[in-house]
């Protein structure tokens, strides 16, 4: 079966734009209060739809991963470089973080969108509990793998397909025939992911239509400048920051990156989760950008388990605003705890639910200020979710670009080929 990504593109991009003006009509005209709309045709009819989209991708998670990263590792043709690549990957994730947020604060404290915004209908918000960074390294290893799979835990089932991949290379002619199965099976994986691709315009429109016709203009009218801001500093980073790196570490053309990668931008705008992006990320790092999957099966899915830049140019901006509004100035060591809290809390938070939240829960608490207050962004946080997951997977890609291309992982043929060829 071909599937054209070109055209499929096109009807993602087409059903964005039904989906937005058909969201923002019910919304103005009130609808989305109407009983028989909101049961029947957001919860209803197009809940389903949009619920079933999500689910189809989220099924492909775990085994995709989990065959991929077998298949990766087992195929390496020296061991000792998957410790290399880790040291990179988390390297490179923790910088580009850094950076997300150093921007986002700087942006914040320029143009100051807290000055003069009314505070109105604060009320309590408890963030659940993080973890703490010993927590998470003990609990990266699983006790049940099986466990692990069913309960969707990224980080336990990247360390027990290393681990299952390191025992077939040290297993001669069986760990060589298991491979040969891994690999066929990875292959209809990856057309599995095709093939769901099918009902992705149907899904976008739905998803887009429920958000927009709950959340509507009114919130966004009403922190404007926090929501422009935040969108300013998500843009500078994709299309700034990320090239600018891969530029300089790898000599990669930063035009052919975007080439190559704006649909997974646009499929992770759609769906607001990096998780559900990943196999469209994974498919297109091997197939366009020419990442070799014994390199892109560990970085893509560490990346989405742990690389939170969008989630931290929130938090810069957010941290900054309810500063502002609560008539606080933060000190330089403040804003450098606010830089240090929210880098490292990108790997402690991993897999926690609501886990922006979370995170910006933790450095308001570090720093002093009313965690309350966050309830004043969680109205517009849906619509700002689907741009981060967008910047997030870029840099999950970039990054996978850069360690690739330093190991000898990367086909530039591949990467400089035309993205609509085949």
């Amino acid at each position: 079966m071909k599937i054209s990504n070109t055209k499929l593109t096109r009807n993602i991009l087409i059903a964005m734009v039904l989906g937005l003006f058909l969201g923002i009509v019910l919304n103005v005209l009130g609808l989305q209060e109407n009983a028989f709309v909101k049961d029947h045709i957001l919860d209803g009819a197009l809940g389903v739809v949009g619920d079933i989209f999500i689910r189809s991708l989220k099924l492909l998670v775990v085994p995709l991963v989990f065959v991929s990263l077998v298949c990766g590792t087992a195929a390496m043709d020296d061991v000792r470089k998957l410790g290399k690549i880790g040291l990179k990957t988390v390297s490179l994730y923790l910088l580009t973080t850094c950076i997300a947020i150093s921007i986002a604060m700087a942006l914040a404290f320029i143009f100051k969108p807290g000055v003069g915004v009314n505070p109105t209908g604060v009320e309590d918000y408890v963030a659940t509990e993080a973890p703490t960074i010993w927590e998470v390294i003990t609990n990266m290893f699983p006790t049940n793998p099986v466990s692990a799979m069913a309960e969707g835990n990224m980080l336990q089932i990247i360390v027990f397909s290393i681990l299952f991949g390191l025992a077939m290379v040290v297993s001669g002619k069986a760990g060589q025939r298991v491979l040969s199965l891994f690999s066929d099976l990875n292959e209809i994986v990856l057309n599995l992911v095709l093939v769901l691709m099918l009902i992705a315009p149907f899904g976008v429109f739905a998803k887009i239509t429920i958000v927009f016709a709950e959340q509507g203009v009114d919130a966004i009218i009403e922190l404007g400048k926090y929501f422009l801001l935040v969108i300013l500093a998500l843009v500078i980073h994709a299309v700034v920051v990320y090239p600018t790196l891969l530029k300089v570490f790898s000599g990669l053309s930063p035009v052919q990156f975007l080439k190559n990668f704006y649909k997974v931008q646009i499929f992770a705008f759609s769906t607001a989760s990096s998780n559900a992006t990943l196999p469209v990320t994974l498919e297109t790092a091997e197939k366009k950008l020419g990442v070799k999957n014994s390199t892109a099966s560990f970085t893509i899915p560490l990346g989405a388990t742990i690389n939170m830049d969008g989630t931290a140019i929130m938090q810069g901006v957010a941290t900054v605003f309810i500063a502002q509004l609560s008539g606080m100035d933060l000190s330089l060591s403040q804003i450098l705890m606010v830089v240090v809290t929210a880098t490292l809390a990108s790997i402690g938070t991993a897999g926690v639910p609501g886990v922006g939240l979370v995170m910006l829960a933790m450095v308001l608490n570090q720093v002093g200020l009313p965690v309350e207050k966050v309830s004043l962004i969680v109205g517009i946080d849906r619509v700002l979710d689907m741009l981060r997951t967008a910047v997030n997977v870029t840099g999950d890609a970039a990054v996978t670009c850069i360690v690739a291309k330093s190991e000898g992982q990367l086909d530039e043929e591949q990467y400089n080929a035309d993205p609509n060829a085949a």
